[in-house]
């Protein structure tokens, strides 16, 4: 043994050691580093510790001091090692962020990491690492409106108030319209889902022209009111309002929310809503619907487009 090398093991450490040891689950480096500190502590020579551990000197001196400086606990954790790929200098990471912060070469409409490894010339991983330290996220973009409506503010109290407090005995509706919807039916029909086989639909498909949804959202108890129509105009929105009309109980005030497209301010629309008082609008115009204006459309698309149930999938044939 060592000259300076003193293994010392109390009656709790022997215990504990001797249980490593003994244990059947217990990992082969903890068994045998275990047995080093014990032969250790019972006295016996160098030369038969390696004999009975088939371990190397070396490996018999590192262990007996982990385990003067560590105690037990030293000997069931390996220290960390320095990573045998050294780290990126950090001009590549500065390098990084700033091509990633420009326009990416050719055609591309945005930075990948694969791209980006390949010019500098790092691995992807890192140029991931490098991304998520800085919060960069290329694939990514924000959306923001600004509103230049100096009512913004009051419209979208308004409309917020709506749809968070509904008045009582009112029905409130976001409405909104889907235009130039294509009519598609499939040149040959086809089979239906079976166990073991998905449905079938051809290809190629023949176009039948265009049709507009106009729908309706309650937005209190999520029901629908929708109609689908050949085009979109003031004649048709009249239509989809005598058909709210005729769905909606009698002795409801209506509560309309929809955005400032031409057909809802259309003269004959304004004369329908005179003769409707239960449609409910703001003033100055004395009429019934609430307009959410520039930049406040969002509030009533959104709600529709998570509520509205799909279109059927099955093709749509011609009408004539």
């Amino acid at each position: 043994m060592r000259t300076g090398i003193i293994v010392d093991v109390n009656a709790a450490d022997r215990v504990r050691l001797e249980g490593i040891v003994a244990a059947r689950n217990s990992p082969q480096k903890h068994v045998w580093r275990a047995r080093i500190v014990l032969l250790t502590a019972d006295g016996l020579g160098t030369n038969e510790i390696m004999r009975q551990t088939a371990k190397s000197k070396t490996c018999l001196w590192r262990w007996q001091e982990r385990f003067m400086q560590t105690g037990v606990e030293g000997l069931l954790h390996d220290r960390t090692r320095p990573s045998r790929v050294p780290p990126l200098p950090p001009a590549i990471g500065e390098r990084v962020v700033a091509l990633t912060q420009s326009d990416p070469p050719g055609e591309t409409t945005h930075w990948t990491a694969a791209a980006m490894a390949g010019l500098v010339r790092i691995s992807v991983s890192s140029v991931q690492r490098i991304w998520r330290s800085h919060g960069l996220q290329p694939h990514r973009v924000r959306q923001f409106k600004l509103s230049r409506d100096p009512e913004f503010i009051p419209k979208l109290r308004d409309i917020v108030g709506l749809y968070i407090d509904p008045p009582a005995h009112a029905m409130v509706l976001s409405v909104d319209e889907k235009s130039q919807i294509q009519a598609l039916d499939r040149t040959q029909p086809g089979l239906p889902i079976k166990p073991g086989r998905c449905g079938t639909m051809t290809h190629d498909y023949k176009r039948n022209g265009t049709t507009t949804l106009f729908a309706a959202l309650d937005v209190l108890d999520g029901k629908v009111i929708g109609r689908c129509m050949q085009r979109h105009r003031h004649q048709e929105f009249i239509r989809f309002l005598n058909a709210i009309e005729a769905e909606v109980p009698v002795g409801k005030i209506i509560h309309v929310i929809l955005d400032n497209y031409g057909p809802h301010k259309h003269p004959k629309t304004r004369a329908w809503l005179s003769r409707h008082p239960r449609f409910v609008f703001p003033a100055p115009v004395n009429t019934s619907i609430r307009r959410t204006g520039s930049g406040i459309c969002l509030c009533s698309e959104i709600d529709m487009c998570r509520s509205l149930p799909p279109l059927r999938q099955s093709p749509f044939a011609s009408q004539t």
